[in-house]
């Protein structure tokens, strides 16, 4: 159009970095860290320590625009530092899970290239014993410690607070020269496969930041619990939507029912979230390590289907769940299960089967749909017809670091492919059915693992469970439930059986019951590859036991 221009005036390129800098006018003396009962900042101390910091990884290590920062820290203020220092030096933010082992940090440091990583006192014997591995790599990460309160620093490794006092509040702030250049790697958590690395942009991951303000309905200076691990998806991207809030983060080591309920009531704790057994921590935990909520506090769960029932039980505690659908490829949340007030006049089992579902694209995302992989048509929102889930917009990933193969196998036909299989309801709203991979086909009958679970959790005696394929001579593979009981409970594997065929179909009701703890990625989802091992291995002979661990 005639007269029309791209200019300064009209023209910057989006990044979560302007969050930060706002925030640091607007609310600067409001909370930005709450860590414990010692450590509190602003947000104008934020900014300027993260300003600072910055500084201090150009001049001190020469880090600059494009290169690899990684680090390995638990949900303290540091690791949220570094969400905004990092990319303020004009670097890649790499984000490592703190379970990994030596020779898994080693692989993922290296397919990163990181010249440099910021290190967990807690994971300093981790981070040393993978460098020691890469000792022959041509680049060899340089380690940043971040010590206990009480600890001395290390003369041979530079402490975190040492580092940040050499900075200056002068240093130029590298922004991105495009708006889709990269801010963060994170690597796919490997259940199912080797992880990936998952590139983000700065455009990204700004406007699934407003996205997650938006579906999470957060208003300004609300105060978000940290429970979901910054390091998986940068913590579903909530580490710049607070700050986009003027919110307070409040930072927790590690997760249990005691220290929840004690920050919720301590600091007036708004929005948290967690996955499915995150929420199961919560429902199950005993009187004396409960406190009663101040008021409203909404949990955004997500990462695996939650089963209604455990939605349901946070719903009767008083919390208010947000259920959200997406991959590390969508930066994490890229559905949300938009509730609507007709709900609110229904039975609060049939409210919470309505909000376990997926549900919708958010605003940050163009769309998503079910599909047929191989015709690629729609498939009918008749809430029968199988199709897989795929996601297309601004908020899907940039692609796989150094694999090209697989990121147009992704991208396949225009559409960024998940991988999980659904269903499409009258109203539009998705519902997952099951991993493509973990569909069980039995004497040529599709049962979806995700149903056969979701009654397994409404027995009150099950805690956790899963459900794969196990081996059958006659029907090729049949049902088999990995089963963890809850405290005090004790009952047989025939009972529990006998308990879903009465809501199931009897071809979809378990033939197998294993009483155990499930393996678990640091997500909170099951390893489901490590259970369909251990059922392949038991092959076709019948078991049965009792449900004591």
């Amino acid at each position: 159009m005639e007269g029309t221009i791209r200019c300064a005036a009209n023209y910057v390129p989006l990044s979560p970095i302007s969050f930060l800098e706002r925030s640091a006018v607007v609310y600067r003396d409001r909370l930005s860290i709450v860590y414990g009962d010692h450590v509190k900042f602003t947000w104008k101390e934020t900014h300027e320590r993260c300003v600072k910091l910055a500084s201090s990884i150009v001049s001190r290590f020469g880090i600059s625009r494009g290169d690899v920062v990684a680090v390995l820290d638990p949900n303290i203020p540091e690791m949220y530092e570094l969400h905004f220092a990092v990319p303020m030096a004009g670097a890649v933010l790499c984000t490592l899970n703190i379970r990994h082992d030596s020779a898994m940090v080693s692989t993922l440091l290296k397919h990163s290239s990181a010249k440099l990583i910021f290190v967990d006192h807690q994971f300093l014997d981790v981070a040393k014993a993978a460098i020691e591995i890469m000792s022959k790599s041509d680049i060899i990460p340089k380690i940043v410690l971040i010590p206990d309160s009480g600890q001395l620093p290390n003369s041979d490794i530079i402490e975190y607070e040492s580092l940040l006092v050499m900075g200056s509040l002068d240093f130029e702030i590298k922004r991105p020269k495009d708006e889709c250049d990269p801010i963060t790697l994170n690597f796919t958590s490997g259940t199912t496969s080797s992880p990936k690395g998952v590139v983000y942009s700065h455009r990204g991951a700004y406007l699934n930041s407003l996205a997650a303000v938006l579906l999470n309905e957060m208003r300004s200076m609300s105060v978000y619990l940290w429970t979901v691990p910054m390091f998986h998806c940068n913590g579903w991207c909530l580490t710049w939507a607070v700050v986009a809030q003027g919110g307070t983060n409040v930072c927790l080591r590690g997760v249990t029912a005691k220290g929840i309920f004690k920050c919720v009531s301590q600091f007036r704790v708004t929005h948290m979230g967690g996955a499915p057994t995150v929420l199961n921590i919560i429902i199950n935990a005993p009187e004396t390590e409960r406190a009663p909520l101040w008021g409203k506090v909404t949990v955004m769960t997500g990462g695996a289907p939650p089963p209604s029932q455990v939605v349901l039980g946070m719903e009767k505690l008083g919390f208010d769940v947000v259920h959200a659908y997406g991959l590390t490829e969508t930066y994490g949340p890229g559905t949300v299960c938009a509730e609507k007030p007709e709900w609110d006049s229904l039975p609060l089992e049939t409210k919470a089967k309505l909000k376990s579902r997926q549900g919708v694209n958010h605003l940050g995302l163009e769309e998503v749909d079910i599909k047929d992989p191989v015709t690629m048509k729609s498939v009918p929102w008749d809430a029968k017809t199988f199709g897989e889930a795929m996601f297309r917009g601004n908020t899907v990933m940039n692609g796989y670091l150094n694999d090209t193969r697989a990121t147009h196998e992704a991208f396949k036909d225009g559409w960024f492919r998940s991988g999980d299989l659904g269903v499409r309801h009258s109203d539009g709203y998705i519902e997952l059915k099951d991993r493509s991979k973990d569909i069980i086909i039995s004497g040529g009958e599709n049962i979806s693992t995700i149903e056969v679970e979701s009654v397994l959790f409404r027995h009150p005696a099950v805690l956790e469970a899963a459900v794969v394929g196990r081996p059958d001579d006659h029907w090729g593979v049949t049902p088999c439930a990995f089963v963890k009981p809850k405290e005090g409970y004790e009952f047989t594997s025939e009972k529990l059986i006998g308990y879903c065929r009465k809501y199931l179909p009897r071809y979809m009701a378990p033939r197998t019951v294993v009483f155990r703890e499930l393996p678990k990625t640091s997500t909170g989802k099951t390893q489901k590859f490590v259970l369909r091992e251990q059922a392949k291995a038991m092959g076709s002979l019948p078991l049965s036991g009792k449900s004591k661990l």
